[in-house]
């Protein structure tokens, strides 16, 4: 029984360890198990080790995600491609301020900036940049064809 109530805490120690945030490898969460506790295992810490683990691994989780806000115009990193191929797509639409995209990021999404999109947000981001990139160039090859249209009745 007592290896039940211990277990959901031996799990959040590694899915807080583990992620995005932190990304810390097996030898570095043991390593400051060891330097918290004393201890090199994870199972062999009791209830109070395996909480003050808990609060300094969240405590840097938290610092993490405080350094990452000031840092505006990094934005996210597995977006990265994405993000050049929509500021590519507002060339292409003569979008000469960043605030027009942001404010369609706002729009379409609730996000204040490109930087700030996840994957998923990225990719519709892009095909409705792209599905006005096809309607401004229909209305564009439109607008030659009436121009010659007029320059040949004239």
């Amino acid at each position: 029984m007592a290896g039940n109530t211990s277990q959901p805490s031996i799990k959040r120690v590694w899915g807080i360890a583990k992620s995005p945030e932190l990304k810390l490898t097996d030898e570095e969460l043991h390593l400051l198990v060891q330097a918290h506790t004393g201890k090199d295992s994870i199972k062999a810490l009791n209830k109070r080790e395996l909480q003050t683990v808990i609060r300094v691994l969240g405590g840097m989780k938290d610092s993490v995600k405080k350094s990452e806000r000031g840092k505006h115009r990094g934005g996210n990193t597995s977006t990265e491609n994405q993000r050049k191929k929509i500021y590519k797509l507002t060339q292409e639409l003569r979008w000469d301020k960043p605030a027009r995209v942001n404010g369609m990021c706002r729009k379409m999404f609730g996000v204040s900036a490109v930087e700030w999109l996840d994957y998923q947000q990225c990719s519709k981001l892009i095909e409705a940049l792209k599905s006005m990139v096809k309607r401004q160039e229909e209305k564009e090859g439109q607008d030659a064809g009436l121009q010659a249209n007029s320059d040949s009745q004239g």
